[in-house]
């Protein structure tokens, strides 16, 4: 049995990753989702891994999993947690010493949006709630509760820098989904090569797996691991 400790983006909500859990759960895993302090605007990187570490409850050689803005803070949790592995899921992937809110400029980020929505004959200004962008093959009920909730992103996160000074020494994996509007297959390819020197793996879906594919997304991070138990 491993534990899976999830990482949620933007919003920081524990229930992105609901979906994912039962299907974890229900391959004999124990499945940890986090809630981020993502409405305090005071609260940076660093707070947003004490929070991880606090949700894991004192467990260690667990599977952090990071989910786009996810991939800046899971990292950090790597040392305290112990971790056997990380994933990261359609992650921003920074680098050390990086200037977190230079990420998007740095990466190329506005350009390759740009040029995915182009090419698919999208135009991004015509869907200012990024529904067609973030949940365009997320079901339509699993839509609508998404967008009764709650949704609070401070840019606290973005202050400062990325404070490690070198990646953390554990087993890394990255996945990208071909089907991503927002971080487009191809800018991750290039993304994790010239960070991570990795090659990600690719399988179906949008930038919201999770919701969209959760028993595909399980599957996926069970096969990460190597069948050794945590603590």
């Amino acid at each position: 049995m491993s534990t899976f400790v999830l990482v949620p983006g933007a919003g920081g909500s524990a229930w992105y990753w609901h979906r994912v859990v039962a299907e974890l759960e229900g391959r004999g895993h124990r499945a940890v989702a986090v809630d981020l302090p993502s409405g305090d605007p005071d609260a940076g990187v660093a707070d947003y891994a004490t929070a991880i570490v606090a949700a894991a409850g004192g467990r260690t050689g667990v599977v952090l999993v990071g989910s786009s803005l996810g991939g800046l803070s899971a990292p950090l949790a790597c040392g305290p947690l112990d971790a056997a592995g990380l994933v990261l899921v359609n992650a921003m992937i920074p680098l050390p010493g990086e200037p977190l809110g230079s990420w998007w400029d740095t990466t190329g980020f506005e350009a390759a949006i740009s040029a995915a929505a182009e090419r698919d004959g999208r135009d991004l200004e015509a869907d200012p709630d990024q529904r067609e962008t973030m949940f365009h093959d997320v079901p339509p009920d699993v839509t609508e509760a998404a967008f009764a909730r709650p949704f609070e992103q401070e840019d606290g996160i973005f202050a400062g820098t990325w404070p490690l000074d070198a990646w953390p020494d554990v087993p890394t994996r990255v996945l990208a989904t071909r089907d991503d509007r927002f971080f487009p297959v191809d800018f991750q390819r290039r993304v994790a090569r010239e960070r991570l020197g990795i090659d990600p793996d690719v399988l179906p879906g949008g930038h919201l797996v999770a919701l969209s594919r959760p028993a595909e997304l399980a599957d996926y991070l069970v096969s990460t691991t190597d069948g050794a138990s945590d603590v």
